[in-house]
């Protein structure tokens, strides 16, 4: 286990379990620590005794706690002992039976993934899937009619008449969307509404744009057949058709390299937890955002480390602007991570990025969001309190939160590299790297205490 402290900190939910992990990750907390080529463990007395299990390749970990947060306060304390302090587990000791269980089941888990994997795809009914293709486009095209006919009615009337309507006033034109299988098309119908009534000043200007970038789909959708095969598979996505993994897989672009998870950010959407990594090429300096999705409180198929690099081919959806991608299946041993002490990858001028982005819109209008690798800016508050980073030759971008002390603590008045997510208005960061250290910019706290 080759991490430093900070990038095992990035593994956690929150600023109150990293908090809570730190006090943990020294060995007076713990009982029977040790480790082998698979597993660290350990027992950390709370309300009750807690076995702890950590896979020290991938991260991955058990722990007996009631905890809802993953990885919990136990397990992020035993990684950071392992950390600082790998010499306080002793070696050579066989594995308790619940170790061994847990890694026993993991092994067995990873097998049958990969014999999945190996099994020949069934193939399809050509006929068959070509009239069922026909059958929802018809009924797409039913339900874009019914929404630009609603949305020319909301201008024809003034926003202003939208301001006092209930939240089933959306709801309903949704609603009406999943029926007509565009659930893309729902879900930026349901943002409309929270654009609406959040104490927002300029939220006609918000609703307006959205509305303006959703009529553009529908119409780019009409005109589908004329569009370039990549913006083809962009509309039809973002209309609401997706694509399995093994035909991304087999469609997509790969490109093999050292990918650095230059930034990683946590959200949720409806009954998910999202996960968005941010990869950059070592070689390459190609971008990827890998997603990941969680029910409840369920764990992440992947543990991901941010200020990591792994060595792996990823494959890109279809896109004219490719962003999203795959990571294909390789060995763990392949996948094994290494920490990063070098600059982050990024621009050096933001007139640079500001450039590369505006090439980014022009390719792929509805692009939302993207990463903004920045080299040698500097956090500054402005003389009206809003919170900017500025580059050497004076060109700066906004943040969108105003009361970054994290980010002015980590850089001390100096110059620093940034990784941020970039929405097309300010920057959200995510991480910093300052003097050869990778420094993970922690989501804000909540309330919750685990046991």
């Amino acid at each position: 286990m080759n991490l430093s402290v900070e990038q095992v900190l990035g593994l956690a939910p929150d600023s109150n379990a990293a908090s809570a992990g730190r006090k943990l990750g020294v060995a007076s907390s713990w009982k029977g620590l040790a480790r082998s080529e698979r597993a660290l463990w350990g027992e950390c007395q709370g309300s009750a005794l807690y076995r702890v299990c950590v896979d020290p390749d991938t991260m991955a970990s058990k722990c007996t706690c009631p905890s809802r947060k993953f990885p919990c306060k136990h397990a992020l304390g035993l990684m950071l002992l392992a950390a600082g302090s790998l010499g306080a587990f002793s070696t050579g000791t066989e594995p308790p039976a619940w170790v061994l269980e847990w890694v026993e089941r993991r092994t067995a888990s990873a097998e049958r993934k990969k014999e999945k994997e190996a099994e020949p795809a069934k193939t399809p009914d050509p006929a068959e899937q070509a009239k069922r293709a026909e059958r929802r486009r018809q009924r797409v095209v039913k339900g874009i009619e019914g929404l630009d006919l609603w949305m020319s009615d909301l201008i024809r009337q003034g926003l202003a008449q939208v301001e006092d309507r209930p939240a089933a006033f959306w709801e309903g034109q949704a609603a009406r969307l999943v029926d007509a299988q565009a659930p893309g098309l729902a879900s930026r119908v349901r943002r409309l509404g929270r654009y609406v009534g959040n104490h927002v000043s300029d939220w006609p200007v918000k609703l307006l744009g959205e509305m303006g970038r959703i009529a553009l789909l529908t119409h780019a959708f009409r005109r589908i057949e004329e569009l370039p095969a990549p913006l083809q598979a962009d509309v039809r996505q973002l209309i609401g058709w997706s694509l399995s993994h093994e035909e991304i897989l087999t469609s997509g672009e790969a490109v093999q390299d050292a990918w650095l998870l230059a930034g990683q950010s946590l959200f949720d959407e409806e009954r998910f937890r999202v996960q968005r990594n941010w990869l950059v090429g070592t070689h390459t300096g190609r971008v990827a955002l890998f997603l990941q999705f969680a029910a409840g409180t369920a764990p992440f198929a992947e543990n991901m480390m941010p200020g990591t690099v792994f060595d792996a081919e990823l494959v890109y959806r279809p896109s004219a602007f490719p962003q999203r991608a795959l990571i294909r299946a390789n060995p763990a041993k392949e996948r094994a991570p290494r920490a990063w002490s070098e600059r982050l990858p990024g621009f050096d001028r933001i007139e640079s990025f500001r450039i590369w982005y505006a090439e980014a819109l022009a390719l792929l209008p509805w692009l939302e969001r993207t990463f903004a690798g920045l080299r040698g800016v500097t956090p500054v508050r402005t003389a009206v309190g809003a919170c900017i980073v500025r580059d050497a030759e004076g060109g700066a971008l906004p943040l969108v939160r105003n009361d970054a002390w994290t980010l002015f603590a980590l850089s001390g008045g100096e110059s620093i590299d940034l990784a941020a997510e970039w929405n097309g208005e300010a920057l959200t960061p995510i991480a910093v790297m300052h003097k050869g250290e990778y420094h993970v910019i922690p989501a804000p706290a909540d309330d919750e205490e685990d046991a």
